[in-house]
């Protein structure tokens, strides 16, 4: 088997590279995506894994308040317990500081008690500088920061201006930490209290217990308050993986439908191979070559393309794999790892597993022409009679397998998964492409009489007719492309308008104001601003929103209180609702992902979000459902009135202006700043935004994020052409004798051709169809199943229809080109001479 490897299929390969390596780079294409995807998320989670141990260090059990702070008062208690071997009380505060450049970036104050932190979390230690007391650590309004944050503020700089409020304060730079991750600075704890105003509050408390101890019975001995739950250590990057984890793996589903179109085209390739040898593989057989070994030498082929394009297909990953983490970041531009500028890190066992997976997409797709090779009848080859007709298949398999992706399409979740759905895409597209033979002889047999009046046309139409096994053959791939393409598609552009229409009733008013755009722990507005700002000739209305973090469960990913002028729910996206609370409970508006990660259900009281106010718990009514493009964790709006009664809170952490028809904005934006600079407010410490900037903002975020997919519809057009090119030249190469008669039988070269170009157009056509057909279906799955089921919102079904009409005619000239390209070297003299062949 070596040897006619290394003889008889090397001479296909050098005659025709570049049809061979079309399969190849088929192969090349999906692996690469692939893999990619998984060594950009696994190297920023990786990375975020590590900044979150560095700064968290390692304790056994964690103390986390639900919402904001809790009195350090508990610490004391706890520390005392008979169990604890240590316990280290943390503040973390997430504000804003100047740069060098004048600019603020975030920066995360991290206050820990020097004396016990080395024990616990060893990076938090502070080293002080050189030049600096050794009791700095102790002092008030000194810092000191992580390589990440000298780097971003300057290395030689010894103050750091610190946002709280409108104001800034400078802080002492007083030496090091060795933590990695985002920008951060580490205080001493009871001089964050005082610098922030933060008197008796921590945020976590870190433990260490003692050996032996059951943490179960323990968590349970501590009679934890509402308000403080206990989470294991490791949560906060489970919280990550778990909410970057639907993203990545619909990315990496996305790419292995590349591979699995490119397995078609190795598909093609092969089959054109098969159909240009058939008479070299019939003088094996009589040779003494069993039709088996034929068979495995075809199989061997294709495993070798496999290889050879899943080897290329790791190097072009982990090259594509740098360059996105570079331009994208680690999330390729979703958003879930902000702040974290990992490094790139090989994973030898998932090269081996996406490079297992490009070799057996190619064997796949070498099967059936290995199987063609095999039942080749030897004798009728030899004389180069051909093979006969394709033995037609019935169809009820194939809609078998149509109905059970319907019912796959159903199911629930698995781990957070849509693994149905993924099922129910796999056999859609089998499904449908195993059902082409039925679906030509479907059409043309009722288009075979209108065209009976020309020959040419009638030759077309009946050899679709007569041979559509074949014909199935030749657009299998551009059926397996395009439905990827078109599919990609709809679920972009229903995306795009879901997130343009939720644009237009989340940004109602002219004017938006917030004080940064990534924290809210001390950057806020006060009362008096708010009403000050009233006042402001032009405004006709001010709305404010004060922005909370919310841990209502330690293994998911924290929720967000929004606390803004709801009414009725009128301002809301709503999916659902409103309805009106009953007597005594205050109501709630949660958005989508609440309903399936916590079980909030409208019409029901929601108890989880009572642990946020333990003095006085409510008793919350899910009044409304709204959609919610922005959190996919979750997100829960109570109206403003109802959160200050509760908290006595009534700081905001931005708020919206209504104008007047004849208010210059700049005009109010100056007065504001005006306001702000009276209060002793730092310059430049609010930003403004009109609905128009903000709504071009996000769209481009959106564009962002979908880059990738928009690069799959390219590549899977891409394939999809050369499998066009493919598989018509296997089929008009095999051929030539049928050329030949015709142009016995007076047809000129050009007829021949015409007629090669108008079967070129018959089956695209009938791809294109088809094609169009499993992508709509496929794109009903994606965007009714896989995006709620992923990330828990929905969206409105937008079918792009000119588009789709020109990429299908787009597709159709193409093979109808193709066809006639191919045909040109058919129909020659060569052609002729080869029907003496038979004489």
């Amino acid at each position: 088997m070596l040897a006619l490897l290394r003889t008889f299929s090397w001479q296909e390969l050098r005659h025709h590279p570049w049809r061979n390596a079309a399969a190849i780079v088929a192969v090349m294409l999906g692996v690469a995506l692939a893999f990619s995807v998984h060594l950009i998320n696994a190297s920023a989670l990786s990375e975020f894994s590590s900044a979150v141990r560095s700064t968290g260090g390692q304790p056994d059990l964690e103390l986390r308040a639900v919402q904001g702070s809790f009195d350090e008062s508990l610490y004391a208690r706890v520390a005392a317990h008979p169990q604890v071997a240590m316990a280290s009380p943390v503040l973390e505060i997430a504000t804003l500081a100047l740069n060098a450049a004048g600019e603020r970036k975030p920066v995360r104050i991290v206050a820990v008690d020097a004396l016990v932190v080395a024990a616990v979390a060893p990076s938090l230690m502070p080293l002080p500088m050189e030049d600096t007391d050794q009791f700095a650590l102790f002092a008030p309004g000194h810092v000191f920061l992580n390589p990440t944050a000298k780097q971003a503020f300057g290395a030689s700089t010894r103050t750091l201006q610190l946002q709280d409020g409108l104001r800034l304060r400078e802080a002492t730079i007083a030496g090091t930490i060795a933590a990695g991750g985002t920008p951060m600075a580490v205080m001493d704890i009871g001089a964050a209290q005082d610098f922030f105003g933060r008197s008796g509050q921590l945020t976590r408390i870190d433990l260490r217990l003692r050996p032996g101890t059951d943490t179960a019975a323990f968590i349970k001995s501590l009679a934890l308050p509402a308000n403080v739950v206990a989470a294991e250590p490791g949560d906060a990057a489970q919280r990550v993986n778990s909410l970057s984890r639907a993203y990545r793996v619909n990315l990496t589903v996305l790419a292995l439908v590349a591979l699995f179109t490119g397995a078609f085209l190795v598909y093609s390739v092969l089959a054109l191979s098969v159909a240009r040898r058939a008479q070299q593989f019939a003088l094996l057989g009589v040779l003494g070559v069993t039709t088996t070994q034929c068979g495995q030498l075809v199989l061997l082929e294709s495993v070798m393309l496999g290889v050879i394009g899943s080897v290329a297909g790791i190097a072009a990953g982990a090259v594509l794999a740098d360059i996105g983490l570079q331009v994208l970041g680690g999330d390729l531009g979703g958003g879930y790892f902000s702040g974290v500028a990992p490094q790139l890190h090989w994973s030898s066992a998932a090269a081996l597993m996406y490079g297992a997976l490009g070799v057996v997409a190619a064997a796949a797709g070498g099967w059936l022409p290995a199987r063609a090779a095999q039942q080749l009848p030897l004798a009728q080859t030899l004389k180069g009679l051909g093979a006969g007709v394709p033995k037609a298949r019935r169809h009820i398999v194939s809609l078998t397998m149509i109905a059970a992706s319907v019912l796959l399409a159903m199911l629930p979740p698995v781990f957070g998964l849509p693994l149905g759905a993924y099922f129910s895409v796999g056999l859609l597209l089998v499904g449908g492409i195993t059902a082409l033979p039925w679906a030509i002889a479907l059409l043309y047999d009722r288009l075979a009489p209108l065209v009976s009046a020309s020959v040419l046309p009638l030759l077309a139409v009946e050899r679709a007719r007569r041979v559509r096994e074949s014909a199935a053959v030749a657009v299998s791939g551009v059926v397996a492309s395009l439905s990827l393409a078109v599919a990609l598609t709809v679920m972009v552009a229903s995306f795009r308008d879901s997130v343009s229409n939720w644009l237009d009733v989340v940004l109602p008013a002219d004017l938006y104001v917030r004080t940064s755009t990534s924290a809210s722990d001390t950057a806020w507005f006060s009362p008096e601003f708010i009403d000050g700002v009233a006042r402001v000739t032009g405004v006709k209305r001010v709305a404010g929103q004060r922005s909370r973090s919310l841990l209502l469960d330690p293994s998911l990913p924290p929720v967000g209180l929004l606390a803004r002028d709801v009414g009725k729910g009128d301002s809301l996206p709503l999916v659902s609702g409103p309805l009106a609370a009953p007597a005594g409970q205050v109501p709630i508006y949660v958005s989508e992902a609440m309903v399936d990660l916590y079980g909030a259900r409208l019409g029901g009281t929601f108890a989880p979000l009572s642990k946020a106010f333990p003095d006085n718990p409510p008793v919350f009514f899910v009044a409304g459902v709204w959609r919610d493009y922005v959190r996919q964790s979750g997100a829960i709006a109570i109206d403003r009135i109802e959160f200050i009664r509760l908290t006595n809170d009534r700081r905001v952490n931005e708020f919206v202006l209504w104008l007047d028809a004849a208010a210059q904005p700049a005009q109010v934006e100056q007065a504001i700043r005006d306001i702000a600079q009276r209060d002793g407010s730092a310059a430049g410490a609010i930003d403004f935004a009109s609905s128009r900037e903000l709504r071009a903002i996000s769209l481009r975020i959106f564009d962002r994020s979908f880059a990738v997919t928009y690069w799959l519809q390219a590549v899977a057009i891409g394939i999809g052409l050369f499998g066009v090119a493919a598989s018509f030249s296997a089929q008009v190469l095999a051929r030539r004798k049928e050329f030949g008669l015709l142009a016995h039988l007076g047809l000129t070269r050009t007829q021949i051709l015409g007629v090669v170009a108008g079967e070129g157009a018959a089956w695209t056509f009938i791809g294109s169809l088809a094609g169009l057909a499993l992508g709509l279906a496929v794109s009903v799955v994606l965007v009714h199943v896989v995006n709620p089921q992923s990330f828990h919102w929905t969206m409105d079904l937008l079918v792009p229809w000119l588009r789709l009409l020109a990429l299908c005619a787009a597709v159709v000239v193409a093979g109808t080109i193709t066809a006639w390209l191919a045909g040109r070297a058919a129909a020659g003299k060569d052609a002729v001479l080869a029907v003496k062949e038979d004489w």
